[in-house]
């Protein structure tokens, strides 16, 4: 039951290194043999979300990962922050369909298995992929940062452990199956336009709130997604003394917030690989908070540049191979 390969520290040394080639390995045997025995057969949406306690936690979550990335949501029942924090990881399990499965445990009842975890405090959150557990967040992070790190998280276990989650058979559900998503209203030129506007005019907040009009109607609107993301970051730079922040990240390179500005003005003067590799440096050398925050800061970069360009594809897989 004890979570094997467990690594929270993140360093990457020889050991882990190892210890991730035999969990790929172990993962492919077990999906050869679920080949050889006819495939593993479609889910219902309602098996995304497991209870797991104790007792089930080998062949609920460790058995499972060599399948699928299995997401665990540590929570209590007094806990107020998890009531929030738990319902957004169940929506988004069933949007993300079968990439990957949620494990609640409640910590009340599973005080071992928190132990184990390391948990510090709830709501935690943790991933279990090809048996290797890693944390990735802790409280009740922001949906926009939980989909990024869902995301990343998805990535790294197709890339590297060739998971590529699981069918789920939508018409065993209650009733028919999902409904078509309601097409946006739209559309919003005027909008976008007061944004770009905004920003012409150096009024960063006020492209800011436009973009997240749009958003507000039409999360996934991907003009608008992009320009909030640069208005956000225009308006960081907009305060800072670049002389003092150079100087203060080449002083301090373990201190994530002179890195984070470092490479907020690394980005906006042009030198976008040189900021993508500041943050992962800075992902590298630290643990715990700092790590989450450079992580997050980088993932939010990302979607100033494009998930499609070179520069962060590049940059993704360096981040994935010093985190796992």
């Amino acid at each position: 039951m004890q979570p094997r390969n467990m690594s929270m520290s993140g360093v990457v040394d020889l050991a882990a290194v190892k210890a991730a080639g035999e969990a790929k390995a172990k993962a492919e045997q077990a999906r050869a043999e679920s080949a050889r025995q006819g495939g593993t057969p479609a889910v219902p949406p309602s098996a995304l979300v497991i209870d797991v306690d104790e007792a089930g936690f080998e062949s609920d979550v460790l058995q499972r990962s060599t399948e699928v990335p299995v997401v665990i949501d540590f929570w209590a029942e007094w806990c107020q922050p998890c009531k929030q924090l738990s319902p957004v990881l169940e929506r988004l399990a069933a949007e993300y369909a079968g990439r990957f499965v949620l494990a609640k445990i409640d910590v009340d009842a599973n005080q071992m298995l928190m132990q184990q975890f390391g948990v510090q405090g709830i709501p935690a959150v943790f991933a279990v992929v090809a048996g290797q557990a890693l944390p990735l967040f802790q409280g009740a992070a922001p949906e926009a940062q939980i989909r990024q790190t869902l995301d990343q998280l998805v990535q790294v276990a197709e890339e590297r452990f060739g998971l590529t989650g699981i069918a789920v058979d939508a018409d065993a559900a209650p009733g028919a199956a999902p409904e078509a998503a309601a097409v946006p209203a739209g559309p919003y030129d005027a909008l976008l336009e007061a944004a770009v506007q905004a920003l012409d005019a150096g009024d960063f907040a006020g492209a800011v709130q436009a973009y997240r009009n749009v958003l507000v109607d039409d999360p996934e609107n991907p003009e608008a997604k992009l320009g909030l993301a640069q208005a956000e970051l225009l308006g960081r730079v907009g305060k800072l003394d670049p002389q003092v922040v150079r100087k203060a990240a080449a002083d301090a390179p373990a201190d994530v917030r002179a890195q984070i500005d470092a490479a907020d003005l690394d980005l906006v003067g042009g030198h976008v690989e040189d900021a993508f590799g500041r943050l992962v440096e800075t992902v590298r050398r630290t643990a715990g908070a700092d790590r989450d925050a450079a992580r997050l800061h980088l993932l939010g970069l990302f979607e100033v540049i494009g998930s499609d360009d070179p520069r962060v594809v590049k940059a993704r897989g360096a981040l994935a191979r010093v985190l796992f």
